[in-house]
């Protein structure tokens, strides 16, 4: 059997190395080729690009990348054809993918999609790609089944792979050892994997925290860095704070979630890991001012928290904006400082929706469902 795994971002190499891992478990000599990053290629894949590593987002960055993507998808496309798979394995990542979907479509290859864009929410008129050119969807949210079968889509509810590689997660006893041995309550900054989200969000994030400190002194701060080079940048920016008490860490962040009593965090599937840690989380994204008109006409989920989507109401404050927003984001957070009872009671709400949707094993379902769709469809060809 062979199998085409493609992942265009840091989270998708992660969901896609647990696929793989499912995969390699149920069929020990499957073949494994496609894009993504360091973690798919641990899991055996033969890799023709890490596309995982040079996620892009934004209008005027994917103009400067579409050089780049045109070469990727030819040489997809020929790789296609010339070492044909069992299946194409799509990984979010949409606006690659929409491409690699109706290629495979064309040449008579199934195509399945782990991990689904949220098209629900951002771009709904794009579900008829999905009916056009995939054959199944694996959804991770509950909600996005119906959604899907209302529109014509074949699809099954796996659950979210967020949940299969928290259950795996193994924190540092001696990074949370050395942080609890200091005083001062901890805040958790997480500013986004992206770059581009980092440099948007960042310097939104500092000013929040230094009205956070100013009302609340005792607190300090601990930001998840997770490229050395964003690292750099936030420590440049932070030399325009040179009172606030903050350490930046990289590939920390499970341990900063573990450890902080609140959090402000850049809207993303992190949201899944926090909901799982049940930290009061301030969610943030911000884009700029020309894009913003149109985020708002395309945006059509009620919620950008993946938290509140779950809780189908506004659990937790969020805030998507294209200006300045610490004034409003910093007192939330004060309070739930000041306020234990405000801050339980969130925590207790957070631990509700947790219990319905924390499941591991959304890996093994959507192996399970993949083999019996292919073999199904062998059947049928029979």
């Amino acid at each position: 059997m062979r199998i085409f795994i493609s992942a265009g971002e840091p989270s998708g190499d992660l969901h896609g190395s647990n696929f793989a891992a499912a995969l390699r478990a149920a069929v020990p000599n499957v073949q494994i080729d496609g894009f993504g990053g360091p973690r798919l290629v641990a899991e055996g894949q033969a890799q023709l690009y890490p596309l995982a590593e040079h996620a892009v987002m934004g209008i005027s960055r994917v103009i400067v990348a579409l050089p780049q993507f045109y070469r990727l998808f030819h040489q997809a496309v020929k790789h296609l054809e010339t070492h044909r798979p069992d299946a194409l394995v799509l990984v979010d990542y949409p606006g690659f993918h929409w491409h690699m979907a109706k290629a495979a479509h064309q040449r008579g290859i199934p195509v399945y999609w782990f991990v689904p864009p949220q098209i629900w929410a951002w771009a709904t008129h794009r579900v008829k790609r999905m009916r056009k050119w995939v054959d199944h969807v694996f959804c991770n949210l509950p909600f996005e089944t119906t959604w899907y079968q209302e529109r014509g889509v074949t699809c099954s509810f796996i659950g979210h792979p967020y949940f299969d590689a928290l259950s795996k997660q193994v924190l540092d006893p001696t990074f949370l050892a050395e942080q609890r041995s200091r005083p001062g309550r901890i805040v958790a900054l997480l500013p986004g994997s992206r770059t581009h989200e980092v440099h948007d969000n960042m310097p939104m994030m500092l000013r929040s925290a230094q009205l956070i400190q100013k009302a609340e002194p005792g607190v300090r701060f601990l930001v998840a860095g997770f490229k050395a080079q964003q690292a750099d940048w936030i420590h440049e920016q932070l030399k325009k704070y040179p009172e606030l008490p903050i350490e930046v860490h990289l590939g920390r962040t499970p341990e900063i979630i573990h450890l902080g009593e609140v959090c402000l965090a850049v809207s993303g599937s992190v949201s899944l890991e926090l909901l799982n840690a049940t930290i009061p989380t301030v969610t943030v994204y911000k884009v700029s001012k020309m894009l913003f008109p149109l985020v708002k006409i395309f945006k059509h989920a009620r919620y950008i928290s993946l938290i509140n989507l779950l809780a189908e109401k506004e659990l937790t404050p969020e805030f998507l904006v294209n200006k300045d927003a610490s004034a409003s984001m910093a007192p939330l957070m004060i309070n739930w400082l000041k306020d234990e009872p405000s801050r339980q009671a969130t925590i207790d709400q957070m631990q509700q929706v947790k219990q319905g949707v924390a499941r591991a094993g959304a890996c093994q379902r959507a192996v399970e469902h993949l083999l019996e769709l292919l073999q199904s469809k062998q059947k049928l060809a029979a």
